[in-house]
């Protein structure tokens, strides 16, 4: 029996519900493509009730798991915790272990990783009560992102800052509605998404590049919550995904390469998405590493996979195909990628 795990999202109407509701499609289009492959499912809702989860997980007989949680109770702290659960009970699961859901939420310590191990992410600072904030070492104009949030919560066009004194008017007042803050440099230049799909071995698949030329002149081309989640807002209209041809040998080289440093580094499987920006003279710059990336039928991952000549269905028979390799060699989620 497959489980199909996910957390509980909020009700409609509760702030930014339309991006936490979007995990029960997730669910929805997981549970078709296993019927259609003929895997019996049950769906299981993980819940601060952790001994509850475990009987309903032995009830059902579970012995491997389609892992869809992006958060416990609306706190993407807690990301990684079903996957540790799923780890104790030494149950097989689709996606990355717990410790690379934990290190890819915190995007100060995905950034350390990164520039540690060579790759180059924009330049940033911390915003927090514990130090104190001096951003004369940045260049402006500079973006603020939640710490700890995922799905471009608390990101938008009211996020980019110009100058030192729009930031520190407003710096504040964003600390307060979403804790610590990255504040991290602004890159100008195409946005893309590199979608990575495989086990042992990753794969990259077609680089997706997001399309900001309807963008007027007085919004920032970037991809916030409204362009994700607002479907009557015009950002969301006007990011339109689009699969390039015929990128720079060197350049699209340097891309997948960095896509798969990013994804060993820091220790995704199966599936996951590195966003970047290459700016006007080439250059690449790693701005997040989801090892969780939505995997609705409509989303980027999904579209990925379709250009890559896969099916949904093919995707989900493919990650059912990881788990049970790893079940046959007996291999603990936690181990590295080759």
């Amino acid at each position: 029996m497959i489980g199909v795990v996910h957390n509980v999202p909020v009700p409609t109407g509760h702030a930014f519900s339309e991006a936490s509701l979007d995990v029960l499609a997730q669910v929805e289009a997981i549970e078709e493509a296993l019927q259609q492959l003929g895997y019996p499912s049950v769906r299981i809702p993980f819940t601060r009730n952790v001994g509850g989860f475990i009987q309903q997980i032995k009830k059902s007989r579970v012995d491997m798991a389609i892992n869809l949680c992006e958060s416990l109770d609306e706190d993407p702290r807690f990301i990684g915790h079903p996957a540790a659960v799923l780890e104790l009970l030494a149950i097989p699961f689709s996606g990355s272990p717990s410790i690379a859901l934990m290190l890819t939420t915190d995007k100060v310590l995905t950034k350390r990783l990164l520039r540690a191990n060579g790759i180059s992410t924009p330049d940033y600072l911390i915003y927090d009560d514990t130090i104190e904030f001096d951003p004369s070492a940045l260049r402006f104009p500079v973006i603020l992102k939640p710490i700890l949030q995922d799905a471009s919560i608390g990101i938008d066009q009211e996020s980019i800052f110009r100058d030192r004194g729009g930031l520190e008017k407003d710096i504040e007042e964003l600390f307060n509605r979403f804790g610590p803050l990255l504040v991290e440099e602004y890159v100008a230049g195409r946005e893309l998404n590199v979608s990575l799909f495989g086990y042992p071995r990753p794969t990259v698949l077609p680089i997706a590049e997001i399309d900001f030329s309807s963008f007027p002149k007085e919004l920032s081309p970037i991809v916030g919550y409204r362009a994700k989640w607002d479907k009557a807002s015009f950002e969301y209209h006007h990011t339109p995904r689009k699969f390039p041809q015929g990128l720079p040998t060197s350049l699209q080289e340097r891309i997948e390469k960095t896509a798969v440093e990013c994804f060993r580094l820091l220790m995704l499987k199966d599936y996951g998405r590195v966003d970047m920006r290459v700016d006007d003279h080439g250059r690449t710059h790693v701005l997040e590493v989801n090892a969780n990336p939505c995997l609705s039928p409509d989303a980027g991952f999904a579209a990925a996979i379709q250009e890559g000549g896969m099916t949904f269905a093919e995707m989900v028979g493919e990650l059912v195909n990881f788990m049970n390799l790893r079940s046959r060699n007996n291999e603990g989620q936690i181990s590295h990628s080759p």
